[in-house]
C-alpha cells in the first residue's frame, strides 16, 4: 500500500505584527493544536506541517519560496486566524506552485455570548481575515480549493482529506515518469494527446521505452524465478485444473510471470508510476502482457492499453488518491451495451487488462486464445466486478487543452453467465441513465478509455483537475444534456481562449 504520510501539507496561519507579541503566541498556540489533531485522524492522510505565523510579506514570502523547494510538500493551506491584510500575501501567492487550500473555519466554535469582549474579537475574527484573504485569491484568479467549517467537524475534515489526496497524486504524477512500451495502436485518435502541454499541466513525464528493452529483460528471467511467482498467484488467486499441472496453460502462465517480473523492474529503475503497452508491438515477447499487466495494477501501479498514456497517468493518479480507502480501481473500456428496456446498461471490460482491485469474489488465473495481436493464448484473471457505486473518468486532450470527464455510474451483479467471454468484466448502470450519459459523454469527447474506480468519487477527481488547471465536466443523476450542450459552449469561452 503506498504511504501517503511522505507527502507534507504546509499549513500556513496568517495574522498581523499590530495585536502584540501575546496574541500572537495565542494563534500559534491554537494552531499547533489543530494541527496535531489533524495528524491524528485518520480522515486526513497526509502530514500537516505546521510553519510558523505568517505576520509580515516577506515572511510570507519566504514560507512560499521554501514550500516549492521543499521535495515532500505536496500542498499547501492556509488560515487566517486573525485579520491578515490581503496584500501582504501577493507576492507569496503569485510564487506558489503548490496546490492550495483555503482553510476557513475558526478555533472556537460557539460565541461566548456572556464573556465576549474585544480582545476576543481581534483573536477570533476568520469571518473577517478569510474574507479578505479570499478575496485576493479571487482577484489572483488561484485555482485553489475553500474548505469552511468547524476544524473538528468529520465532514470538513473529509474535505480536506479529499484535497490532500488529489494533491498527493498530482505530486507523484511530477515524480513518477510514464514508460511507454512501443508508440500508440496505429490510427487511434484518442489515445494520441500533447506531450510538452501534459507535462506543463500535469508534470507528466511521459517518454517512450523500446520494446526490445522489455524483450531483452524478459528473457533473462530463468523458470525457477517464475515458479516461485506461480506460488504467489496460487496463493491469491484460483488456478484454472490446466495451470496446476506442466503443460501448455502452466507454460503460458510462467510467461506471464516472467513478463511481469521484467516490467516491473524496468519501472523500478526509472522510478516510473505507470506504463503502456500495444498489442501491435509485441516484438520479443509471446503473449501480450495480461495477468501482468492486472498484476502490476493491483500493486499500484498505471495501466493504459494501445499506447493510451493520459489514462494510464490518471490511473496512477486515482491509485494514489485511493490508497487506504475501501474499493477497487482499474483500466476500464466501455465495450457494448445491453438495451432490453428498464434494464439497460454498459458492459466494460478490455481485451486482458482490468485489474483484480475491483473484483467481487476470488479471481481466476485462466489461459484462453485471444483473437488478435497475433501472439500465443495469454494467461489472464477473469472475474466480475464487485456492485455498487462508482465512477468513470476520462482525460482528453482537444488540442488548445486538456477536458477531464467524469460519469457516475452504478455496477449492477452480472446475472447471466458469459461462459464465452473468458475475460474480468464489469456491468453498470450509467448516471443518468444510459442514452442520456452516453449523449453526454459523446458530445463532450469523452474516449472509449477510462478510468473505473468504486474507491474514489467525482469529488477528488474534480479537485485532481482543479489544481491541475484543466476543465471538468460531470455526467450525473443530474445531467441534462441540452444544459450540458450549452456549459460546453460557455466552456469553450473560457477555457478555449
Amino acid at each position: 500500500m503506498m504511504n501517503l504520510k511522505k507527502f507534507e501539507y504546509w499549513f500556513i496561519v496568517g495574522s498581523q505584527d499590530l495585536y502584540g507579541d501575546e496574541t500572537i503566541k495565542l494563534v500559534a498556540d491554537h494552531a499547533r493544536i489543530m494541527a496535531d489533531e489533524f495528524n491524528n485522524d485518520p480522515l486526513l492522510p497526509g502530514t500537516v506541517a505546521l510553519k510558523p505565523v505568517a505576520i509580515t510579506p516577506e515572511k510570507i514570502r519566504g514560507l512560499f519560496e521554501e514550500a516549492n523547494a521543499a521535495a515532500h510538500c505536496a500542498g499547501i493551506m492556509t488560515w487566517m486566524h486573525t485579520f491578515s491584510p490581503s496584500k501582504m500575501w501577493i507576492q507569496g501567492l503569485a510564487m506558489n506552485r503548490k496546490p492550495l487550500l483555503h482553510l476557513h473555519t475558526q478555533f472556537n466554535r460557539d460565541i461566548p455570548w456572556a464573556a465576549i469582549d474585544m480582545d476576543f474579537m481581534n483573536l477570533n475574527q476568520s469571518a473577517h481575515g478569510d474574507r479578505e484573504h479570499g478575496y485576493i485569491h479571487a482577484r489572483m484568479k488561484l485555482p485553489g480549493k475553500v474548505a469552511a467549517g468547524f476544524w473538528q467537524d468529520s465532514e470538513l475534515r473529509r474535505r480536506i482529506g479529499v484535497w490532500m489526496r488529489a494533491a498527493a497524486a498530482r505530486k507523484d504524477g511530477q515524480d513518477s515518469p510514464v514508460l511507454r512500451f512501443g508508440d500508440n495502436m496505429r490510427e487511434v485518435a484518442v489515445t494520441e494527446g500533447d506531450k510538452i502541454e501534459a507535462q506543463i499541466k500535469f508534470g507528466w513525464q511521459v517518454n517512450t521505452w523500446g520494446i526490445g528493452d522489455l524483450s531483452s529483460r524478459y528473457a533473462k528471467i530463468d523458470n525457477g524465478h517464475a515458479e516461485k511467482l506461480a506460488e504467489e498467484y496460487a496463493a491469491m488467486y484460483e488456478l484454472a485444473p490446466a495451470l496446476k499441472q506442466p503443460g501448455a496453460a502452466r507454460t503460458a502462465m510462467l510467461e506471464q510471470a516472467k513478463i511481469e517480473t521484467a516490467i516491473e523492474e524496468m519501472l523500478l529503475s526509472e522510478n516510473a508510476g505507470a506504463f503502456t503497452t500495444t498489442f501491435q508491438d509485441l516484438h520479443g515477447l509471446p503473449q501480450l502482457p495480461g495477468l501482468a499487466c492486472q498484476r502490476l495494477m493491483e500493486k499500484g501501479y498505471g495501466f493504459g492499453a494501445e499506447g493510451d498514456w493520459k489514462q494510464s497517468m490518471l490511473t496512477r493518479a486515482a491509485k494514489v488518491m485511493a490508497a487506504g480507502i475501501l474499493g477497487g480501481t482499474s483500466f476500464m473500456e466501455d465495450y457494448t451495451y445491453h438495451l432490453e428496456p428498464g434494464k439497460e446498461a454498459v458492459l466494460g471490460s478490455h481485451m486482458l487488462e482490468i485489474c483484480p482491485s475491483i473484483a467481487d469474489g476470488k479471481p481466476r488465473v485462466e489461459v484462453h486464445p485471444l483473437s488478435i495481436g497475433g501472439k500465443a493464448d495469454p494467461a489472464r484473471l477473469v472475474f466480475d466486478a464487485a456492485p455498487g457505486p462508482a465512477v468513470l473518468a476520462t482525460l482528453i486532450d482537444l488540442g488548445s487543452r486538456f477536458r477531464m470527464i467524469v460519469n457516475e455510474v452504478e455496477t449492477v451483479k452480472i446475472e447471466n453467465p458469459m461462459p464465452k467471454l473468458p475475460v474480468a468484466r464489469a456491468l453498470w448502470k450509467p448516471y443518468p441513465n444510459l442514452s442520456a450519459a452516453a449523449e453526454a459523454w459523446i458530445i463532450s469527447g469523452g474516449t472509449h478509455h477510462s478510468v473505473y474506480s468504486t474507491a474514489l468519487t467525482q469529488e477528488y477527481f474534480r479537485d485532481y483537475a482543479r489544481m491541475s488547471g484543466i476543465e471538468f465536466v460531470l455526467i450525473d443523476k443530474n445531467t441534462s444534456v441540452n444544459r450540458l450542450q450549452d456549459e460546453l459552449h460557455w466552456n469553450e469561452a473560457y477555457w478555449g481562449r
